[in-house]
């Protein structure tokens, strides 16, 4: 039986505000309010909030056999909890179905996977942490930004614990393999791969609305027949997109939400059901590894990092972002840590690209690559002062790698100190009982000892009695 696994990312992006040379070191604050309110409210209004209320119509209608699957990232949450926090609540909504899974990815949207290990594990389990704050489960599959993802990087997410991975179904890894099986990690086992299906994502997300595609228009009855037409043993198809494909990139004109309403009905017609990348990992066997030497991506023509890293400019600042990343793992300021967490989002890098690419870029207020490079230097060049200000350049890193190394042993102890605790209570708990049990014959024994000494000390009495009366 065929099996659809839908996935949807929410991410926001932080807009950077017009930053010169000499704010340096005056101006702390790097950031225009005015478009991150404007721009996540009309998206909030145009593609969340249409899109999610149509998909909880789908929940409704169609039960338990209609499943889906959301990641947010931590920056994009932090937007819609100041500005749409009505897309929040809908998505709480949602959860309480029981047909929405939440997957895990970085908190900062960034690409910390490509710098710097351990900075890579603190954003995943940050973002892990608020996922479950907000919708009472851990998430157990993750996804890195835009889906990157090589051999290496799939054995650190497996090393946090993670059950399986969403990536790209890219062809030139793939070669003659099927992007409809499910595959496992090729240096770690455990980790379980889904794979996007490039043409039937791309088909919805990028060309539903172009009436020059060949496939133009797009009927639901006919996109699952394709997928219906497969061969029998190509069981899994992993439909992967941004949530903003609907109502933006695709105009809600364009009739992408009733295509998206119809594609369950027409499903079960055809004997294919749903189910969320938990439930896969769990019932659906790897048929193998597959091999990612090198890094992958669901961007651009070549699927790989080179819309965020591919020119010396990208290079430069990436590198002198993650230049301070040892520092930033022990920094206490919250201000600093978010900032932290805006300046490594992967479109600071994009907006740097000279690449040309089949997706319309929006470079928001930079005129050009360089603009957009220079804007971000200026910013980073503040940021990185603040960061020297807290641990000074003069702090070898052998040093630094030694105060890293204690603050994470006093962290094992405290755990330890704090399982020991926990155990011991659970030990006086069981022992409170008994110890109450056995006090409670005492006190009825010598209740009754006094009761049997005064019948004794009144016949005692009465003789006594009797001689003076004589």
């Amino acid at each position: 039986m065929k099996t659809i696994c839908l996935y949807f990312e929410i991410h926001q992006i932080i807009h950077l505000k017009r930053y010169r040379f000499f704010d340096i070191g005056t101006d702390h604050y790097y950031y225009d309010d005015y478009e991150n309110e404007r721009s996540i409210s009309y998206i909030a209004e145009h593609s969340y909030m249409p899109a999610l209320n149509a998909i909880g119509d789908m929940i409704r209608d169609n039960g338990q056999y209609f499943k889906v699957a959301f990641s947010l990232s931590g920056t994009g949450i932090e937007q819609l909890e100041f500005h749409a926090p009505q897309v929040i609540e809908k998505l709480q909504e949602l959860n309480q179905t029981g047909c929405v899974e939440f997957l895990a990815e970085p908190y900062s949207h960034g690409l910390s996977s490509l710098a710097n290990e351990e900075t890579f594990a603190l954003d995943v389990k940050k973002q892990a942490a608020k996922i479950e704050e907000l919708f009472g489960k851990r998430p157990t599959v993750a996804r890195n930004s835009s889906l990157i993802y090589s051999d290496d990087i799939g054995a650190q997410i497996a090393a946090l614990g993670f059950k399986g991975m969403l990536t790209e179904g890219a062809k030139h890894v793939l070669g003659w393999k099927s992007p409809h099986y499910v595959y496992n990690c090729n240096m770690a086992p455990n980790l379980k791969l889904l794979l996007r299906d490039v043409d039937l994502s791309d088909d919805i997300s990028l060309r539903f609305n172009n009436t020059d595609w060949d496939g133009y228009p797009l009927f639901a009855d006919a996109y699952i027949d394709r997928i219906a037409r497969l061969p029998e043993e190509e069981q899994i198809i992993g439909i992967f997109m941004e949530l903003s494909a609907l109502g933006i990139a695709q105009p809600l004109s364009s009739n992408i939400l009733e295509f998206l309403k119809a594609l369950p009905a027409c499903a079960k017609e055809k004997g294919i059901t749903f189910a969320t990348p938990t439930e896969i990992c769990l019932k659906t066997k790897s048929v193998g590894n597959l091999d990612v030497p090198d890094t992958l991506s669901w961007v651009d023509e070549e699927r790989d990092v080179s819309c965020w890293l591919g020119n010396a400019m990208q290079r430069e600042a990436f590198n002198k972002l993650y230049s301070v990343a040892d520092r930033l793992r022990i920094a206490d300021d919250p201000r600093i840590n978010q900032d932290w967490d805006y300046l490594q989002a992967s479109n600071n890098f994009r907006f740097m690209t000279t690449k040309p690419s089949n997706v319309g870029l929006d470079r928001g207020i930079y005129s050009d690559p360089f603009d957009a490079f220079t804007n971000y230097m200026n910013i980073l060049g503040d940021f990185i002062n603040r960061v020297n200000a807290l641990y000074p350049q003069e702090i070898e890193n052998d040093e630094l790698n030694a105060l890293l190394t204690t603050i994470r042993n006093q962290g094992d102890e405290i755990e330890m100190k704090d399982k020991e605790i926990i155990r011991l209570k659970a030990r006086l708990e069981k022992l409170e009982p008994a110890a109450k049990g056995e006090k409670a014959p005492a006190k009825k024994a010598a209740a009754k000892k006094p009761a049997a000494k005064k019948p004794a000390a009144k016949k005692a009495a009465a003789p006594k009695a009797e001689a003076e009366k004589k």
